[in-house]
């Protein structure tokens, strides 16, 4: 636009450059309004908007290359589509109109320390605790979060799975919907380790399970396990499916630190009777929990 009454190429370059600032600032000024626990619906936006972009390019092309013009036309189109379908079942899955998500909800303004020390009544375990716990249990559900992919833990995960498995418990992976960057993010992780297909499971699969389960063990999960997201009206997580990880009989969750999840509010979860946190780095934590199991075994 900016370049049509212009001649030469330095006018060109010009007229391209101001376009590429001024869509470097729409594009932000699109996404800013967009909170950090609104990030899976986000990604999958943004996604059917480079989509539309490839579509836009096609068209400009389609006078001077015909085939290559359709080509990115049809291309552009269908990523367009399936990028728009993917946001629609993430915001329902985050139980958030996607015109609520593009004008801003959820709060990203938050003081992590200032929430991490809302909580008085937490306990802590050791890996050693989770070995004995894990070893003396009939079954176990791992509740993979963003966690696990931040620190690369998945192919620890697959070896605690094998040792889990080898000496007869049996091993279940309760998969949230948009746990993670975005949805499936966790199933490729999972599936990259080569941990069985039938071993995953969906959240309406398994939520009525945890209520027999003897442990869970939650590597990098906050938002996707908050129970307030089920009781408490006042949070800006209720109405969101999440899984009901307090209902089993022993919780143990992996994380850093206390600090709040993309949606930036407190998890009551960390405070329940039946949940101790193991702090630390996840790959850390299960390679531990590997020794510790390994060493009960060599003890038997």
């Amino acid at each position: 636009l900016f370049a049509v009454g212009f001649t030469g190429i330095a006018a060109t370059t010009l007229g391209v450059i101001i376009l590429g600032v001024l869509a470097l600032v729409i594009g932000a000024l699109l996404v800013l309004p967009m909170s950090g626990g609104d990030m899976p619906v986000v990604v999958a936006l943004l996604n059917a908007y480079s989509g539309l972009a490839v579509v836009f390019v096609g068209f400009a092309m389609i006078g001077a290359i015909p085939i290559l013009g359709k080509v990115l036309i049809v291309v552009g189109a269908f990523v367009t589509a399936t990028g728009f379908v993917l946001t629609r079942l993430t915001s329902k899955a985050l139980n958030r109109s996607l015109l609520g998500v593009v004008s801003g909800g959820l709060t990203t303004r938050f003081d992590k320390l200032k929430l991490a020390a809302e909580y008085e009544y937490f306990r802590e375990a050791q890996p050693v605790d989770v070995a004995h716990a894990c070893r003396n249990a009939r079954e176990v559900i791992v509740v993979p979060g963003f966690g696990m992919a931040a620190s690369q833990a998945h192919h620890a995960v697959k070896d605690v799975y094998d040792t889990l498995s080898g000496i007869g418990v049996h091993v279940r992976f309760a998969i949230h919907p948009v746990a993670g960057r975005m949805p499936g993010h966790m199933n490729v992780l999972l599936a990259e380790a080569d941990i069985p297909y039938n071993r995953m499971f969906s959240l309406d699969e398994i939520n009525r399970d945890f209520v027999t389960t003897n442990v869970v063990l939650v590597i990098g999960g906050n938002d996707i396990v908050n129970p307030a997201a089920n009781d408490d009206q006042s949070s800006p997580l209720y109405g969101m499916q999440t899984l009901n990880v307090h209902e089993a009989h022993r919780v143990y969750v992996v994380k850093r630190s206390l600090a709040p999840g993309y949606a930036g509010v407190r998890n009551p979860l960390f405070e329940h009777e039946r949940t101790q946190m193991v702090f630390g780095d996840a790959r850390q934590v299960l390679n531990e929990l590997l020794k510790e199991l390994s060493r009960e075994e060599v003890m038997r």
